[in-house]
This record gives structure tokens, sequence and C-alpha cells, in this order.
């Protein structure tokens, strides 16, 4: 493939960025687009609440648990050819997902579902990056997470007008459509990685790995109804524990953890990542409890003010993706955490005679700090490392991003607990709802402002370490 300075692509890069725009925009639309669905489901199963809620976990805890351990697999592999399988794979389970005749089908088709978005989210951005030159690397980066997030605002406008009008099956089938069209041009067009270096794989590192994501997941998306949800999550942090001895000594590691004790910009940018999901993701579903029931919109309504958020991030991501390639990605990244922070701040002043001029300027700021922020903090992570690791250290940023979006609701969940005390959303009155989302966006604040200042905090605590080790050296002599 030849680099050039020319704007023009050649017919691989033009395939594989129409591939990975695609592929991003499924994946996040259908996730987005069954969230309406899922009452309609609950009817048509005769299912209760809790059941039906497996239908997004199933799919959220496959991801998640599987992300880094294909991503292992593609870094000694070939790439492509585990994209192309990924994509049929999540193609026809969505097909099939639509002739489902009851839940426990369904649920088994959403892991199926799950495998094969773990195995494009592993390798699509790898791929895409592969196929440009350095100089590109963040323009191309920006316009694969402006469609993620124009797949998210499509999610509950496209997915509505299909649930409604040709039911809750639909949805897959239209998921099922774009995919199978995308993948004839993937198994033609895609150009083929080397591989990398056959190593073998740490089977025992790879279990231990899926184990600590599922019970921390688990564990922290039902800490405040479940009574062993925290044994769960003890029993996550032991194995995590477990997992880092033994990537310490293997041969094969699944990540090189050295890399994060030595690599602080790698460090940096994972960990802000993390925050930055664990501050933002419940803005919507806060917003959308703020809208329906203290201010007394319809559902239709209060969508149509949320997509504010997703479109603001999408118009600028290609931008700032473009601009990290040429500024410091980091500074980009600490810049959109700051005004992230300060749209999370504006949610703190909500009341029940709040203006919409004022809702609107909550949601585009904490848009233009997202917008402003992910691009160029994927590609600060993707420039630590050496294109051999390419699939591992995309998800281990795709781990960090389902754990933020954990962590996000585990923190509304317990908010909504000690405030609440099991009082129905329908029946709170509007003074008590408004006291609870403050609380929650306290919260919020906090963390993003630990993730903006949280690189200095980390040079601080490795300078502290190493003054200690030297004093402890010097009492030895």
């Amino acid at each position: 493939m030849k680099e050039s300075s020319t704007k023009e692509l050649t017919k691989n890069q033009k395939a594989t960025l129409y591939v990975v725009l695609v592929t991003a925009f499924t994946t996040t639309f259908t996730g987005s687009a069954l969230n309406l669905s899922i009452p309609d489901m609950g009817r048509d199963f005769q299912a209760s609440a809790g059941a039906i809620g497996w239908v997004v976990m199933a799919y959220m805890l496959t991801v998640a648990a599987l992300s880094v351990p294909v991503g292992r697999i593609s870094d000694l592999n070939d790439r492509k050819k585990l994209l192309v399988a990924g994509i049929v794979t999540f193609a026809f389970a969505s097909l099939l997902s639509a002739f489902a005749w009851n839940l426990e089908i369904i649920i088994f088709l959403r892991v199926i579902q799950g495998i094969g978005g773990a195995m494009i989210f592993s390798t699509s951005t790898p791929t895409l990056i592969s196929a440009f030159p350095q100089n590109q690397r963040g323009r191309v980066l920006g316009y694969s997470i402006a469609s993620t997030y124009i797949g998210l605002s499509a999610g509950p406008v496209v997915g509505g007008f299909l649930n409604h009008y040709l039911g809750w099956r639909s949805i897959f089938i239209f998921t099922f459509l774009l995919t199978a069209a995308v993948s004839g041009i993937a198994i033609k067009r895609l150009p083929s990685p080397p591989k990398g270096a056959n190593q073998g794989m740490d089977w025992i590192g790879n279990l231990l790995y899926i184990l600590m994501i599922l019970f921390l997941m688990i564990g922290l998306s039902s800490i405040s109804t479940v009574p062993y949800a925290k044994g769960l999550i003890a029993a996550g942090f032991l194995l995590l524990f477990l997992f880092l001895l033994l990537q310490r000594k293997s041969l094969s590691p699944i990540i090189n953890v050295s890399l994060f004790a030595t690599n602080l910009a790698y460090t940096a940018s994972n960990l802000a990542a993390l925050l930055n999901y664990g501050a933002t993701f419940a803005i919507g579903y806060l917003t959308s409890i703020y809208l329906q029931v203290v201010m007394g919109y319809s559902s239709q309504t209060a969508g149509l003010i949320l997509i504010v958020q997703p479109v603001i991030m999408a118009l600028i991501s290609p931008a700032m993706g473009k601009m990290s390639d040429s500024v410091s990605p980091h500074k980009l990244s600490t810049i959109g955490m700051l005004l992230c922070a300060a749209g999370l701040s504006f949610f703190l002043f909500l009341s029940q005679e709040t203006s919409m001029v004022f809702i609107m300027t909550a949601l585009i700021l904490s848009g233009l700090g997202f917008g402003i922020f992910s691009s160029p903090n994927t590609n600060a992570v993707m420039a630590c490392v050496e294109p051999k690791d390419y699939g591992v250290a995309s998800s281990v940023l795709a781990t960090m991003r389902s754990v933020g979006h954990t962590s996000s609701m585990a923190v509304v969940t317990l908010i909504i607990g000690i405030y609440m005390a099991g009082v129905p959303l329908v029946d709170a009155p509007p003074a008590l709802l408004i006291e609870t989302i403050h609380a929650s966006f306290r919260v919020f604040v906090v963390i993003c402002l630990i993730g903006a200042f949280q690189k200095p905090i980390l040079f601080g605590i490795r300078a502290i370490i190493r003054i200690v080790k030297r004093k402890m050296l010097q009492s030895d002599q």
C-alpha cells in the first residue's frame, strides 16, 4: 500500500474505512435501539424486568470479557480473518434473533452476538490504523468514533420508528442487512496484515481475565440488588491480583503489564478513558429521568432532546482526531475532560424551573468535552504500543469503556438506593428526584476532575515511590 501525503485514498484504504465505519455504526446502533424495545420484548416473552434486562447484559458482559483475549488472538494471527469472522457472526446472530421464540433463545443469541462484537471491537481499530500512515491516524480514528456516535444518535430515532411500526424484531433484521452488506467488502477488499509471532496463548491467563471481568461487572451492576454482589467484586479483585502476577511471569502475556509501570502516557490515557466513561455514561439515564418524571416531557420528546449530545460528539470527533495528528493528544484529552467536568457541573443546578436553554447548554458542553477527549485519547493509547500489540491495546481501551459504563450505573444505583430507599421513580416527589440527581452529578464531577489531572497525580505518586526507594537503599547502606 502506498503511503502518500495526498488526500487520495487507495482502494484498500477506502474499503477499510468503509468496513470500520459501518461496523462502528451497527454495533452501537443495535444496543441503543434495543433499549427502547425492552418493554415490548418483555410483554412478548412474558418476562420480568430483571429477566429481560439480561438481553442487554448478556451482550455487554460477553464483549467486555472476551475483547482482550480475542485482541491477543488477533495480534498473533490473521487480523483480517478475525474481523471478517466477527462481522459474519454478528450478522447471523442478528438474523436468528429476529426469529427467537423465547427469552432463553434470544439471550443465548445475544451472547453469540457479543462474541462477534468482541471480534469486531478488538480488530477494527488496529485494522484501520494499520491501513493509514501515522500522520493520518488521528483523522481516521475521528471518523470511526464519529460513526459510533451517529449509531448512538440514530438508535433511539430509527429504532423507535422500527419498533413502533414493524416491531422489535425488525431492529435485528435491519442490523443483519447492514452487517451482511459490509461482510462481502471485508472479505474481498480488506488487506491481509502480516501475522504476529507465534508465541502461543496463555490459556490460564485468559481464563483468569474472563472470570475477573465477569465477576467485577456482574458485582458492580447488581451491588444494590443482589446480596452476594460485594463477594463477586472482592473475588474479581482477587482474580485481578492473580492475573497480574501471572502476566509478569508469562512468556506470552495477554497484556504486557510492565507497559503500565514503565509507560506513564499509556497508563494515564487508559485511566483517563475509564474515568471519563465512568463520569459521563449516566448522563443520558439521569437526564431522561429528569425530563420525563420531573419536567413531564414524553419519552419521544426527551429522546429528541438527548440526541443533542451524541450529535455534537459526532460532528466534532473527526476534527479533533485530525488535530491530534499535529497537536499533543494528551493536551486535547485534558481539555476535553475539563469541558466534560464543566458540562457535568451544569447538572448540579437543575430544578423544577430550569429552562430548556440551560439543559441544552449542559448537554452541548458535555458533548463537546467528550468529542474533544475521545479521538485524541484513542490516538494517544495506540501511539504508545507497537503495531504487533494493536489488538490488545484496542481491546484494553474497549474494556476500560465497558467497566466505566458499568461503574457509572453502579454509582447511580447506589445513590438512588441511599436517597430514595426503594421508592418507585413514578411515585418519587420531584424534589427527592432532583436531590438524587444532584448527588450523582457531584460524584461524577469529582471523577471527571480526577481524570483531567490524573497524569500529574501519577507523576507525583511515581516520584514519591522513587524517593522512598532511594531512602530505603541509603538506610541499608
